[in-house]
């Protein structure tokens, strides 16, 4: 997707590759010929710039054919480089030519507000007395955002144990390391006193990530927060914990490569 795009984001796409299988795959409640379906979980890609794995994982599922994949970025597409949903205003119509890609719930791009728009999800979803689950995908460099700080005061005032967020651990953001930019540990400690229940994983053994998802939904009168340790670009020699691949799409030659060795 992101060769033939010649733009786009593969490391952070590659780290949570277990992460978003696990959910889609196994814990999350959905449905792809009802995607608005009132009961549905809910994924928010806070770290938009990773939609190309929500994209894959989506056409998997059957929520649009996998051959449009490949329209990635292009002029027109629905699947843009990050996330977006588009309505009529004052409508909750789809707008056409361009429109919402099914299964995606906001849009992203600007860092720091997934979790804010996920409270007010898991809060609607109590309000109304559903039993949907709110799970929230930001990665670590985002954490450098202060609203990502007020949103987990939030969430644990109001005692939100419908919402999930998971951080990918990766270590890497945008300009470098994470730890050479803005140190956020000790990480677990700092959720904790935030009121989360916090669990540590290894975000690509994708069994411990899937028994991680379900412990936290037995969590009760918190939100629970998963620490999923990553490697940025997993699966790609050359791309593993190199800051270059975070913005950066392979070459066609590259890309053959990276895929020989996901193989």
């Amino acid at each position: 997707m992101l060769a033939a795009a010649g733009s786009g984001h593969p490391g952070g796409s590659l780290s949570a590759v277990e992460i978003v299988t696990a959910l889609y795959g196994r814990i999350m409640r959905h449905n792809p010929q009802q995607p608005l379906w009132p009961d549905r979980d809910r994924l928010i890609l806070s770290k938009g710039h990773a939609a190309p794995v929500v994209y894959a994982a989506l056409a998997e599922c059957g929520y649009f054919p996998v051959e449009e994949l490949t329209t990635l970025r292009k002029l027109g597409s629905r699947l843009q480089g990050h996330t977006f949903i588009y309505y009529q205003p004052g409508t909750h119509e789809l707008r056409t030519p361009i429109q919402s890609v099914p299964g995606i719930e906001m849009s992203a791009g600007s860092l720091g507000q997934g979790l804010s728009f996920s409270i007010g999800q898991a809060i609607a979803a109590r309000i109304d007395g559903r039993d949907s689950r709110i799970y929230c995908l930001l990665g670590d460099g985002e954490l450098d955002e202060g609203q990502v700080w007020e949103a987990a005061m939030c969430a644990a005032h109001h005692k939100l144990d419908n919402l999930t967020a998971i951080i990918d651990r990766n270590c890497i953001q945008n300009d470098g390391f994470c730890a050479d930019i803005m140190g956020t540990e000790p990480l677990r400690e700092k959720w904790e006193a935030f009121g989360w229940h916090v669990i540590e994983v290894d975000g690509h053994n994708l069994h411990a990530v899937i028994d991680a998802l379900t412990t936290a939904k037995e969590v009760k009168n918190q939100p629970a927060a998963i620490i999923a340790h990553t490697i940025k670009g997993k699966g790609v020699s050359f791309m593993e914990n190199n800051p270059v691949y975070h913005g950066k799409a392979p070459t066609p030659e590259e890309a053959e490569r990276a895929l020989a060795e996901l193989a």
